[in-house]
């Protein structure tokens, strides 16, 4: 008990200055249940911290309010546990996206079912940052971003389009309907391009479940959305050497990806373990390193406070689901969902994460490029 204790005003100690308050009264505020959250966090980290929130060990009424706090007040930079360290070196020993590992976030993430993600993500299957500048709702912000990537991208009818990761098709299929381009698209998620060849039935659109570095033919654009997170920054020379090998010489590419403000190895163990194993958040340096000699930067738009109203929506739909949903969501499945949905819509909020849509170019355009927005 006196151990106990110690390692309560610990955290309490932590905690000064942030506006939580354990046991408190605000929507924020935790309300511990199990004692043993003292020392589990402070020994773990966040990796701790989100699994104590699985096991029921505490609650908050608004759970991405107090992580957004932690993050205002760089406690995850405080109480650094040992799976971090681990984690850290492990990165740098093994590169966890090359061959069998970088199948492993499409079977442990992406099929866990098309249920799930249908019921979350809304009329469009796009599981990425919405476009919310005259959106008033998820699927029409989605659809804006489709839309505002054909149009950076100078979409035109009869030109091939690439799409690097291309989720359940959706980005090829409206870009097919919509602007009248061929499209091909590479998946490593079984269950995605099962999906993403129905929903493109009868269109000139061939989804592939392939790697990415297997690719070596050409297109006149090319477009990765939300994929580059799982590439890894050993492999990001790789990746702007394969874009550029497969896209003609007037050619574009869109990057579409989420962005730190910190460049690291590593990606957080809670959201390795369970939910995206071998992923990465890329830095702008990070990125513009690998780039060189291979691209011009021709537009960098970031739009990242439209990630935290994204995700919003998801939850809201995704709680109002939950009953009709099959059993194997239980209620430790839930508690991991909603802490990993608070925690995206906190990091977001406290921009600590951007959304980055980058366009390239391999030789520069002639005259400028005109970005739209």
């Amino acid at each position: 008990m006196e151990n106990g204790d110690r390692y309560q005003r610990r955290v309490q100690a932590l905690l000064e200055g942030t506006g939580i308050s354990i046991g408190g009264g605000h929507a924020w505020d935790p309300q511990v249940h199990n004692d043993g959250f003292y020392a589990r966090v402070l020994g773990q980290g966040s990796l701790g911290l989100g699994e104590s929130y699985m096991d029921g060990w505490w609650d908050a009424g608004s759970l991405d309010g107090f992580i957004l706090r932690l993050l205002q007040a760089r406690l995850d930079e405080r109480v650094y546990g040992a799976a971090e360290i681990a984690g850290g070196i492990g990165a740098w020993l093994v590169n966890r996206q090359r061959g069998r590992r970088s199948f492993e976030v499409g079977e442990r993430h992406y099929d866990l079912g098309n249920d799930l993600y249908e019921a979350m993500l809304g009329k469009r299957m796009v599981y990425s940052c919405g476009y919310w500048r005259q959106a008033t709702n998820l699927d029409d912000a989605q659809e804006a971003k489709l839309d505002l990537a054909c149009r950076k991208l100078g979409l035109e009818s009869g030109m091939r389009l690439l799409d690097i990761g291309c989720g359940w098709g959706e980005m090829l299929k409206f870009a097919a309907e919509k602007y009248g381009v061929e499209g091909v698209g590479v998946t490593i998620s079984r269950q995605q391009a099962e999906y993403a060849r129905e929903l493109c039935e009868g269109l000139p659109v061939e989804i592939r479940l392939q790697d990415y570095r297997d690719l070596d033919e050409q297109f006149d654009r090319i477009v990765s959305i939300g994929m580059f997170e799982h590439v890894g920054v050993r492999n990001y020379r790789t990746f702007f050497r394969v874009a550029r090998r497969c896209l003609e010489p007037e050619g574009l590419m869109l990057l579409h990806t989420i962005g730190s403000n910190v460049s690291r190895n590593r990606t957080d163990p809670w959201i390795a373990k369970y939910i995206f194993p071998n992923s990465m958040i890329p830095s702008a340096a990070q990125v513009t390193r690998a780039l060189e000699r291979k691209f011009v930067i021709e537009d960098w738009h970031n739009f990242g406070a439209d990630y935290d109203r994204t995700l919003q929506a998801w939850r809201e739909n995704i709680e109002a689901a939950w009953e009709d949903l099959p059993e194997r969501y239980d209620e430790r499945f839930r508690r991991m969902w909603r802490f990993y949905l608070a925690g995206s819509m906190a990091s977001f909020r406290a921009r600590r994460i951007n959304l980055w849509q980058i366009v390239l170019s391999p030789e520069g355009v002639p005259g400028g490029y005109v970005a739209p927005r």
